[in-house]
């Protein structure tokens, strides 16, 4: 009986394939969304400001960065929590790819959400004379709590490891 639990356990972990293949969804939406904002500033740029131009490429840098944030999530998750991947030798295979342990992803993520809430902070400090002061504290203190806590997280990992 124990037996069969572990193994109806085990086998459970391909539940998570679906949300893997719905983060490939995930990818192909803001793929769309970074070429819907490319083209639409596209006929404004001769008649654009250099902070303008600066803001939409931020906003384009923005998105690339959560579409690799949702690569590495998606391969890496796949591989840690349901199967390998497996690519032949010929094949183009990504370095890290088999590399990241779940410990190892959390602070990749981490890193990955600080540099897109730096950019959102430079986005809304480029800004600075249309929004409010208040709500600029408030972005910083935010970003300064993702910082924070990724810190803690790497101190903790760094921790267990001895």
């Amino acid at each position: 009986m124990e037996a069969r639990i572990e193994k109806l356990l085990y086998a459970a972990r391909w539940v998570l394939a679906p949300l893997y293949l719905g983060l490939s969804l995930a990818l192909m939406l803001l793929t769309i969304k970074f070429f819907q904002e490319a083209l639409h500033f596209f006929p404004l740029i001769l008649s654009t400001t250099e902070s303008d131009l600066v803001l939409v490429i931020l906003s384009l840098v923005d998105l690339s960065l959560v579409g690799g944030l949702v690569v590495m999530v998606m391969l890496s998750g796949y591989e840690n929590f349901v199967s390998r991947i497996d690519i032949d030798d010929g094949d183009e295979k990504l370095s890290w790819l088999g590399k990241l342990d779940a410990g190892s992803l959390k602070q990749k993520v981490a890193a990955s959400i600080i540099a897109i809430s730096s950019i959102h902070l430079l986005q809304k400090f480029m800004n600075a004379e249309k929004v409010e002061n208040d709500k600029l504290m408030w972005y910083v203190i935010i970003h300064l709590t993702f910082v924070i806590s990724a810190i803690g997280m790497a101190w903790v990992d760094r921790m267990n490891k001895r």
